[in-house]
């Protein structure tokens, strides 16, 4: 048998290389991070937008 390393072994090595290396790495504390101020930007411009389509919706046809 030859000493060389298949793709298999390879992938199957990185592969646990990875698990183990997640299974070391601590969670964060604090949660998961939402991006406040993007969202809030979102929430607003959304908003804006259903607000200006409402008005335009119901403008009085002359």
């Amino acid at each position: 048998m030859s000493d060389e390393i298949n793709e298999i072994e390879e992938a199957a090595r990185d592969a646990k290389r990875v698990r183990d290396a997640a299974a070391k790495s601590k969670p964060d504390p604090k949660g998961d991070h939402w991006p406040i101020a993007q969202v809030a930007i979102g929430v607003g411009v959304g908003s804006a937008a259903i607000a200006a389509a409402f008005l335009f919706a119901n403008r009085g046809k002359k």
